[in-house]
């Protein structure tokens, strides 16, 4: 099983500290047990415990401190810190929450020169502490153009900051808030840190009704100096960009973590429960369901996974990961909100129970897709990328599983944002051309018949500035970058073809799907639709194909069950 299963942990690390991490971190919530959980969660109980356990075992020291800051035991290895991601949110995305905004406050920190400022980090996560990003504000979200923070100099190194930042997790317990703002005096951009414990801090509210701590917070006349700040400029807005792109690949891994979770309790419900003389996965409708939603919860796995290994041996030269990570947060996100949506129309009712995690996770995996960047704005980021990925790849060296013990050095020196349009791709076609199954196949056919739209029927600059239009082109472009990386990793982790071609069983629907959309919006030309027509297809039926994954999946009753 590729899924996680905390009874049977088998993820494999090079190094006994990162496996120790994992399991402890199991057994800390499985020894609180379900109704602990729950019961944290209706009374919005924040997660004091958490904190103190992690810094207990020196956890988000031991994973979020770079190595040349620790003390030769830690580093930041995207690998292990996917499987702690995962975890974290197949437990409550709560916990997950203050792991994920420690990511990001940390960033503009390791990515500065500010070296005092780095020592800090590193010293204060020994002691256990948790981080934060300043970036969104309530008038304007994550409009960061539109940012009204500013840092005012008053000579002499010192500086007095005004404004108000909203949706900031952690902003009651970070000591190290990297806040962004502007000059007063230049317009600049700055990022520079604040402490919730200091004169001028003030936490307003917290303006979400959760258990986790999304604040507000206000500087008023808040005093920095010179050993505060971490960039400015041009740097800065650097910071802020890159800092999203090491951070948003997180929320894809915790739409896998919570699906996962729901799949253990659907699946055990529903194989348990007698209706109608029946049990209810006897039912065809429930059978397909459930094959539909642990096949895309299995293609959000493989995807995120091999995601990870771009961003490992990303460099200068080497960009891809870009893109991918962008689908990670984007595409995953979403696929996760239907797998919990397949999954519910099956458990029906039960989804609502107090008891379950189920209540949990349907309302949580809401909240990924429209988190650190909507996925309107991701759509809009991937279009850059769709000319050089058709029609100029590069060439590149294969990359292999990427869970080597090393520092990843290159997340904290992504250099300039600019030039997206540049980075190149290595050709897609040879990840589709190394299977040969039906679904793959007509798959294959679908993305041919896209490319010639693209090449023969281009958007012209009206359909291009429309972002309705856009958007689903880019929807269709994001399949197709999605379906070549689950062929890369199904090579990579083994996985049976069976499952494969059943995989590439919705990825048809769903390309139709899109598909159907471009050819009705008002703006498409006659041509154009005449390709969509061609990308119309119905998925390859095999029963006996699709039996075989059904036993796989029906295998997992009562696989798992967290403790009471």
């Amino acid at each position: 099983m590729i899924l996680l299963n905390p009874r049977e942990y088998t993820h494999l690390y090079p190094d006994k500290r990162s496996r120790e991490i994992m399991l402890k971190t199991i057994e800390w919530f499985e020894k609180r047990g379900k109704q602990q959980l729950k019961a944290d969660d209706h009374a919005r109980t924040f997660y004091t415990d958490f904190i103190e356990f992690q810094k207990t075992e020196g956890i988000f020291a031991t994973l979020l401190t770079p190595s040349e800051y620790g003390d030769g035991k830690t580093r930041w290895d995207t690998w292990r810190n996917c499987g702690f991601n995962e975890i974290l949110a197949f437990y409550g995305l709560a916990y997950w929450y203050t792991w994920q905004v420690s990511i990001l406050g940390l960033g503009p920190i390791w990515m500065s020169n500010n070296e005092e400022a780095k020592r800090k980090a590193a010293k204060l996560l020994k002691e256990g502490s948790v981080f934060a990003l300043g970036l969104s504000e309530r008038a304007h979200g994550a409009d960061i153009y539109s940012t009204e923070m500013t840092l005012t100099p008053k000579g002499d190194g010192a500086y007095v900051a005004n404004g108000s930042k909203y949706y900031i997790g952690n902003a009651n317990v970070a000591p190290m808030v990297s806040t962004f703002g502007k000059m007063a005096d230049s317009g600049d951009y700055v990022f520079f840190v604040a402490d919730y414990r200091n004169r001028g801090y003030d936490c307003v509210q917290n303006v979400c009704n959760s258990q986790n701590y999304v604040g507000e917070y206000a500087l008023k006349d808040y005093p920095v100096s010179e050993a505060d700040v971490l960039a400015q400029g041009r740097e800065a807005w650097d910071c802020c960009l890159n800092t999203v792109n090491v951070g948003k690949f997180n929320l894809g891994w915790a739409s896998i973590g919570i699906c996962t979770h729901a799949f253990y309790e659907a699946i055990n419900h529903a194989a348990n429960r007698r209706l109608y003389g029946m049990y209810v996965t006897d039912f065809a409708h429930v059978q397909r369901m459930f094959v539909d939603a642990y096949t895309r919860l299995v293609a959000m796995k493989l995807f995120a996974l091999r995601a990870a290994d771009y961003m490992r041996v990303a460099s200068l030269e080497d960009r891809r990961y870009l893109l991918y990570n962008t689908l990670v947060k984007m595409k995953v996100t979403l696929q996760g909100e239907e797998v919990i949506n397949l999954l519910w129309d099956v458990i029906a009712a039960k989804g609502f129970e107090k008891d379950m995690y189920f209540e949990m996770a349907a309302r949580d995996i809401r909240a990924l897709p429209k988190l650190e960047g909507t996925v309107h704005v991701n759509l809009a980021l991937v279009a850059k990328f769709i000319l050089n990925y058709f029609f100029n790849p590069g060439k590149f060296p294969a990359v292999p599983k990427m869970d080597v013990a090393q520092n990843d050095d290159f997340l904290f020196q992504q250099g300039p944002t600019r030039g997206l349009g540049k980075v190149q791709f290595h050709d897609y076609s040879a990840a589709f051309d190394s299977y040969d199954l039906p679904n793959v196949r007509i798959f294959k056919e679908q993305v041919a018949a896209f490319k010639d739209l693209l090449g023969q029927a281009t958007p012209d600059k009206a359909q291009r500035e429309n972002t309705d239009f856009a958007m689903t082109v880019s929807d269709l472009f994001a399949l197709v970058v999605y379906g070549q990386l689950i062929l890369e990793n199904a090579k990579i982790y083994k996985l049976d073809d069976a499952t494969i071609d059943q995989i590439f069983d919705f990825m048809v629907r769903d390309y139709s799907a899109f598909a159907l959309q471009l050819h009705n919006k008002p703006s498409s030309t006659p041509k154009q639709m005449e390709f969509c027509q061609q990308m119309i297809r119905k998925p390859s039926v095999d029963e006996k194909r699709y039996q075989r994954v059904w036993k796989t999946v029906h295998a997992q009753k009562d696989a798992y069950e967290m403790n009471p």
